[in-house]
């Protein structure tokens, strides 16, 4: 029986890159491998990458009126965000929110609380409430399966519910918890009161221990998980990196050809989400500040439009370009032609202190060296070690400008050699062949090769010749 292996996403993904990788990865490991997302963003309910089925389930039963699907790639925003009905609120729940303010101005402490309506109840007493319908349709649709792979928070307690399914009818069933983000960690719930918080940190705790194994994206986050969670075994660490890349002789320059950029103006390129507190404000100013320079967006995102409409203001035209996302395989070859890519993310948060997001190894794959906040530790260890690029204040357009004259104007030999250690660096240390090495090794630990068949296996011929040992993937 051919095991089989489900990655969960809470989001459309259309397509999530770190998911797709993980999918692929056990394709070659001898899975049959579905990727279960949600509807939404006009994707089709199934579709195929190679041997990887990815197919989107939509919200039902009693919680689908509260549950609105993330839309693209998975984000630290749509990912604490909380959603109610957009009804109009009853006299009922108009009494209790007036109630309340008067209540707050007579006991201080209770301010930063919101009124305990009903919408305000639920979505604390279940959280994470929006993807509870999803998480009711995959429960009744999914088949299951041998092994879970849970992409975040949001897919934890529902991946464990199907295992304990699966594990009914036979199967291993055995449940990976992939922390892709430390997300009561980040800026979306610094505003949530203390005593919200701490209920949520003990629900999550909880789906920790039954889980059968831990993951995450590096080794300063493992080692706060441990600490959180007192975890007598230390998560296992499948770095964001990317498949090796090898640079064409004659790359194409995708971006100019895209945009019309003459050939003199150099490209500052980020990559990603396109939002707040993404320092994209900061990196337009900067941009403005050199000589002869480009600032180009190539993501998703609810500033998508705000951005376009700034591609056509007289001060910024000709030097900000917004472009739609493409798909993950094609990244390194579109950010191969920018100079530089820029990631003037404020570290306003742990989270994004010990993040290493995708964009961060699509530029070093490519080799496009990277300017970064200062404050973002793991990724600045990684650049100084090997001068992969500068480190820059994010709140400061000028300093900003700065630390890309410090990339862009240094001699050509210099940037060359540069641009040249950010390929090295990544084809022999930051890759996914070689992150994706201890997770593989976790999976077979977990769920063996040879799991019995429901049906009896025929007896071998006896003129038969002896097969070679299947070699283990690498």
């Amino acid at each position: 029986m051919r095991r089989r292996a489900v990655v969960l996403v809470a989001n459309s993904a259309a397509p999530y890159s770190r998911g797709l990788r993980v999918a692929r990865s056990l394709v070659e490991a001898g899975f049959e491998v579905e990727i279960a997302a949600t509807t939404g963003g006009g994707q089709p309910v199934e579709e195929r990458d190679g041997e990887v089925l990815t197919r989107r389930y939509h919200p039902s039963g009693r919680w689908a009126r509260w549950t609105q699907p993330h839309q693209g790639p998975p984000s630290i925003a749509r990912k604490s965000a909380i959603v109610t009905p957009t009804s109009s609120p009853s006299i009922a729940r108009k009494v209790v929110i007036r109630g309340f303010r008067v209540l707050g101005r007579l006991i201080p402490p209770l301010r930063p609380f919101p009124a305990p309506t009903l919408d305000t109840i639920r979505k604390v007493l279940f959280w994470p409430l929006p993807v509870r319908g999803w998480w009711t349709t995959l429960q009744r649709e999914l088949p299951p399966a041998d092994l879970y792979h849970a992409c975040g928070i949001l897919t934890l307690p529902v991946a464990l519910e199907l295992a304990a399914a699966a594990r009914r009818q036979g199967r291993p069933a055995r449940v990976i918890y992939d922390v892709i983000d430390v997300i009561l960690d980040s800026n979306n719930y610094n505003r949530v009161p203390a005593p919200m918080l701490a209920f949520y940190r003990w629900k999550e705790r909880r789906w920790v221990r039954r889980a059968d194994a831990i993951v995450t994206v590096n080794d300063p986050i493992a080692d706060h998980l441990v600490r959180i969670w007192r975890l007598r075994t230390r998560p296992t660490v499948l770095l964001n990196c990317q498949p090796r890349w090898t640079k064409p002789a004659h790359p194409p320059d995708h971006i100019r050809k895209a945009t019309g950029i003459p050939p003199e103006r150099r490209i500052v390129l980020f990559l990603g989400r396109l939002g707040r507190e993404r320092g994209l404000e900061e990196a337009e100013e900067a941009v403005l500040r050199l000589d002869d320079a480009a600032l180009v967006m190539l993501g998703f995102g609810p500033w998508a439009e705000r951005l376009r409409e700034v591609d056509r203001q007289p001060r910024y035209a000709g030097h900000h370009y917004t472009l739609p996302p493409v798909h993950p395989d094609d990244v390194p070859a579109w950010t191969a032609s920018a100079d530089v890519s820029i990631l003037a993310v404020p570290a306003n948060s742990l989270n994004q202190q010990l993040s290493t997001p995708n964009k961060f190894w699509e530029s070093l794959t490519a080799g496009t060296p990277v300017i970064l906040g200062r404050d973002l530790e793991v990724m600045r260890a990684i650049v100084e070690a090997d001068r992969l690029g500068a480190i820059a204040d994010p709140s400061d357009p000028d300093d900003l400008a700065r630390a890309l004259r410090e990339v862009l104007d240094q001699p050509a030999p210099d940037y060359a050699g540069m641009r040249k250690r950010c390929l090295l660096v990544t084809a022999e240390r930051y890759n996914w062949e070689t992150a994706v090495k201890p997770y593989l090794a976790l999976v077979q630990a977990l769920v063996p090769s040879a799991l019995r068949s429901t049906e009896p296996e025929p007896a071998p011929a006896v003129s038969a010749r002896r097969r070679r040992p299947a070699q283990p993937p690498e």
